[in-house]
Order: structure tokens, then C-alpha cells, then sequence
């Protein structure tokens, strides 16, 4: 158990980083016992953090007790042995209360989600992430996607504010980033977290990788450890041959079954755990479960994926 700061513990990328889903109940009320099982099973396989109630997690789907309530089992569950970081979005206001509902709960840390539905010019969004880092003594993390979209000129303000020591993209524009990372470097010299938060992530990681940034968020992660981890160890040590063969073999032929439904970023991960043996139960609307025969095309690639780490062997 540690209680270094959420940057440091971060910076190192020992593992792949951990985004749960929910359980839910077949009468869609939370499954915490559940949920808790999911938490320590990553944990035990090898997770360098776990960010509950984020994407994967359906933050958009959580009411904020319960959003306290998982938040605080993740925590439990870790028992310090990985940071825990949770969600938070919407408006100024309600992200504020998500935050400190996160501290209540124990989180060592936020990853602050875009602004609900706005679409709002740079100053705007400082003022709301700034708001945001303030409202509590947690670590965040800002993440651009969808209609948070920044300059290189407003990172390096995110990257002065006391309180924000992260920055993750959705956004997949490679020219921006290393824009991006090339200003912060000369603004604001010291260590400023990257994090690579594309749809499976492991897709793009040696494009990443060549711009300086190596932490990633890993949705395979949530049911087949064995092959996010497998992955994330080459990726890092540079064992190019292992990355190529998952990409060819599994990840891509994934990222093609995910583009086969809307939401699959999440119901295809979420039918991935229960096809492993935990009962996580289905997504909450707006979201739809994925068809059988996606459901059936998924254990298939599992097998493979599994099957191509023993070919590694």
C-alpha cells in the first residue's frame, strides 16, 4: 500500500490501465458484489490502475449514489495496492459534485470528461477544467474528445494549473498531440502525463509510442488480461514481432467487430466479460446489447487471441 501522489504512480507504465465495467442486476440495479469480483480480478491480473466509472464504466449511465457507491468498492477493493480514478463530467456544476463525491469515496484521482453537449471555445473549457481541478485535493486528468477538443496554446494552460497532471486523447489526431507535446515540453518543463484513450488503444500504440506516449487505457483488459498484458509488455520493451502478430491477429479483427454497432466501445467489452464467466450483466440504455452472432464472432477471436499467445511461447 502507497500513498505517493497519482502522478508518480502513473508515470511508470507497469501494466495496462484498467477501465471496469458496471454490474448490473438483471433488473438493472447495481451488482457492487459483482463488481467488486471484476475490480480484484484485474487488479490480481497484473492492472497499474484502476478508473472506475469512466467510459467503459458507463459514467453517463450512473446516478450520482451510485456512481459514490461503485467508486467507493473500487477503492475497497484495490486497498492501495493500485490508484483508483474516477470519472466525472457533465456541466461545472455536476462535475464538481462527481469530484467530490470521488474524494468522499477514497479515489485517488479524476479523469475529467468532456462537458455535456456544449460546444465551447478554449476559454470556456479552462475556466470549466480549472473550476473542476480546484473543487477538490484530487489529481485530474482532462480528457479531449468529442466536443472538448484543444490547442497546444490551451494544454500548456491545463499544464500551469495547479492540480491537473494529465492529459488524455480520444481524439486520434497524431499531428495535434505531438503538437501538443512539443509546446507543453518548452511552456512547462517537468513531467506531464499522456495517455493514448482511443477505442482500443493497443490499435494505435506504436503510433503513439513514436511521439513519447506510452500509458493507454486497455478495454481488453476487462476480459482477456492475459492478452492486453502480453501486449502491453512488448509494446514496452519493444518487441515489435509480438505487437504485429495481436495487431494482425486479434486487435484488428476486434476493432472491426466493434465498428459493426454503435456503443460496442462498451457492449462488446461488457459481453466480452460475461463470455469469460462474470455475470456483469447488460449496458444501461441508451446503449443495446451486441447481436448473437457479434457475441458468437467475439469468443471466436478470443480463442485466437489466446491462441496466438501460445504460439508466442
Amino acid at each position: 500500500m502507497t500513498s505517493a501522489p497519482l502522478a508518480a504512480r502513473l508515470g511508470i507504465p507497469s501494466g495496462p490501465l484498467f477501465f471496469p465495467v458496471t454490474a448490473y442486476r438483471p433488473d438493472g440495479s447495481l451488482n457492487l458484489d459483482v463488481y467488486r469480483e471484476h475490480v480484484r480480478r484485474g487488479v490480481e491480473a497484473g492492472a497499474a490502475a484502476v478508473f472506475a466509472c469512466c467510459g467503459t464504466g458507463e459514467f453517463h449511465a450512473l446516478a450520482p449514489e451510485e456512481f459514490e457507491r461503485c467508486v467507493g468498492a473500487a477503492v475497497e477493493e484495490t486497498a492501495g495496492r493500485v490508484p483508483v480514478v474516477a470519472g466525472a463530467g457533465y456541466g461545472t456544476a455536476l462535475a464538481v459534485r462527481f469530484a467530490r463525491l470521488a474524494q468522499d469515496a477514497g479515489a485517488d484521482g479524476l479523469l475529467a470528461m468532456p462537458p455535456y453537449l456544449v460546444v465551447a471555445g478554449q476559454e470556456g473549457l479552462l475556466r470549466h477544467y480549472r473550476e473542476l481541478a480546484a473543487a477538490t485535493s484530487l489529481e485530474t486528468i482532462v480528457y479531449q474528445r468529442d466536443n472538448a477538443v484543444f490547442t497546444p496554446e490551451a494544454v500548456v494552460e491545463l499544464a500551469r494549473t495547479d492540480g491537473i497532471i494529465g492529459f488524455k486523447d480520444g481524439l486520434g489526431d497524431l499531428d495535434l498531440m505531438q503538437r501538443v507535446v512539443s509546446a507543453v515540453r518548452t511552456e512547462v518543463p517537468g513531467e506531464f502525463l499522456y495517455f493514448n484513450g482511443l477505442p482500443t488503444a493497443e490499435l494505435t500504440g506504436l503510433a503513439y509510442r513514436g511521439i513519447g506516449i506510452t500509458l493507454y487505457s486497455s478495454a481488453v483488459f476487462c476480459f482477456a488480461p492475459e492478452i492486453a498484458l502480453a501486449f502491453h509488455k512488448a509494446l514496452n520493451s519493444g518487441d515489435d514481432a509480438t505487437v504485429n502478430r495481436l495487431l494482425d491477429g486479434f486487435y484488428r479483427p476486434f476493432v472491426d467487430l466493434r465498428a459493426q454497432g454503435r456503443g460496442y466501445a462498451v457492449s462488446l467489452v461488457k459481453a466480452g466479460v460475461r463470455l469469460r464467466g462474470l455475470d456483469v450483466g447488460e449496458v444501461r440504455p441508451p446503449l443495446h446489447e451486441p447481436t448473437e452472432d457479434h457475441v458468437k464472432q467475439l469468443a471466436q477471436l478470443v480463442d485466437r487471441g489466446y491462441a496466438l499467445l501460445q504460439e508466442g511461447m
